[in-house]
């Protein structure tokens, strides 16, 4: 199944996807400048071979919900969404609130 819904962050909309796979799940939560994602997510891949496309972008890990996602903090972020201010241990929603 897969599902797609708005949620609001102080104000601001971010779309969320979350995808029922066999023994796990696939969670999304983005706007037009990035996203966070569950542990699925190749933050090495978007660093060494994308990193000519500046994804901006962080990754959770142990997460199964999109409210986990947001309140968990981030096992990784891209060089891009470092520039922004992202760090590795904010939460996400933290995280997305930078993005907009």
């Amino acid at each position: 199944m897969v599902e797609l819904k708005p949620v609001i962050l102080d104000g601001h909309t971010f779309m969320t996807v979350s995808v029922e796979l066999p023994k796990t799940n696939l969670l999304v939560v983005s706007n037009d400048k990035g996203y966070i994602m569950c542990g699925a997510l190749d933050v090495a891949l978007l660093n060494e071979k994308l990193k000519d496309r500046h994804v901006i972008a962080g990754r959770a890990v142990g997460v199964k919900t999109i409210q986990q996602l947001i309140d968990a903090p981030l096992e990784s972020v891209t060089f891009a969404a470092e520039e922004l201010g992202i760090k590795k241990g904010m939460i996400g929603r933290e995280a997305l609130l930078r993005m907009v």
